[in-house]
């Protein structure tokens, strides 16, 4: 049984990219687990998938992301 019966429905101006089909979407037009977004504009949508590889990159770089202690805290 699905989770959500309900298609999502956006609101105007609303952008996202499709993972399965590799496009930029007004409106969520694909489920939310293959897309990214909402993004405010088409032109931010289109580098999602540049977004998403320099956040990766700074969290696999981040040593707060690594070095945790073993109580899953940080002392920050």
């Amino acid at each position: 049984m699905p989770l959500f019966k309900k298609r999502t429905v956006g609101k105007p101006g609303e952008w996202y990219y499709c993972l399965e089909h590799k496009k930029v979407e007004e409106g969520p037009e694909c489920p939310a687990k293959d897309r990214f977004g909402p993004y405010a504009s088409r032109a931010e949508a289109e580098h999602a998938m540049e977004t998403a590889r320099t956040r990766n990159l700074q969290w696999e770089n981040d040593p707060r992301w690594h070095d945790a202690p073993a109580g899953g805290r940080d002392d920050d």
